[in-house]
C-alpha cells in the first residue's frame, strides 16, 4: 500500500522510561534470546546498573495498537571501560593486537532485541541505526550467539566484522561471536543474485 505510514516507530528512549519499563524491556529480550524467566530475573539488577554507565543510550521501537503504543524491540548501551564484566571477557577473548585496536573508547551494543512476533521487518536494523547513529566512538562491539540467525546476518550486513568466533561466556553453554563496527555504520552492498 503506498502513501501509508509504518505503524512501528523506532526512537531514542530517556533513561527514566527504560528503568520504570525495564521487565517489559527484558521481557522481549528473554524472548529473542530463548532464555527462561529465572535468567530474565536475574538480568534485571544488571540492567539498571547498566543506565548509570558512561556514553549510555537506548532506544525502543514501538508498535502502534488500539489501546496506544506496546514496545515490540530495544536496544541499548554504552561505552566500553576496563573493569567492567564484558570488557575483562571479551579483552580475554581478543588477542592483544585486536583488543589494543578495537576497544579502546568503543561504544558497546549490549541489548539488541525485537519481540519474535515481530522479527523480519527491519526493525533490528531500525534499532541499531538509531542506537548508533552519531555517536563519538570510533567504534562500535558486540556478541551474538556464534550461529547463522538473523541478527548474526543483520550485524555482517550492515559492516559488523570478526573480532573472535566460539567464545564461551561464562554462565552460556552456547558459543558467541565478537563483532566490531568502525563507526559511523557502512552497510555492506548485497550481492547481485546471479553474480
Amino acid at each position: 500500500m503506498t502513501g501509508t505510514k509504518p505503524t512501528t516507530r523506532v526512537t531514542e528512549l530517556p533513561i527514566r522510561w527504560l528503568r520504570d519499563h525495564m521487565h517489559e524491556a527484558l521481557t522481549i529480550y528473554g524472548l529473542a534470546m530463548g532464555y527462561d524467566a529465572a535468567v530474565v530475573a536475574g538480568r534485571y539488577g544488571y540492567a539498571i546498573q547498566h543506565t548509570d554507565r558512561p556514553g549510555f543510550r537506548a532506544v525502543g521501537a514501538f508498535e502502534a495498537t488500539p489501546e496506544g503504543e506496546q514496545l515490540v524491540g530495544f536496544g541499548y548501551g554504552y561505552l566500553v571501560e576496563p573493569g567492567q564484566w564484558w570488557h575483562d571477557q571479551v579483552r580475554a577473548a581478543l588477542d592483544r593486537r585486536t583488543a589494543k585496536k578495537w576497544l579502546p573508547g568503543a561504544f558497546e551494543v549490549c541489548e539488541l532485541h525485537v519481540h519474535p512476533d515481530h522479527q523480519s521487518k527491519g526493525l533490528g536494523r531500525r534499532l541499531l541505526h538509531a542506537l548508533v547513529a552519531d555517536l563519538p566512538h570510533p567504534a562500535a562491539l558486540l556478541s551474538t550467539p556464534d550461529a547463522d540467525t538473523k541478527a548474526f546476518r543483520l550485524y555482517h550486513a550492515d559492516g559488523f566484522i570478526d573480532l573472535a568466533r566460539g567464545y564461551h561466556f561464562p554462565g552460556d553453554a552456547r558459543p558467541f561471536a565478537i563483532l566490531g563496527a568502525r563507526l559511523p555504520l557502512h552497510p555492506r552492498e548485497p550481492v547481485p543474485a546471479n553474480s
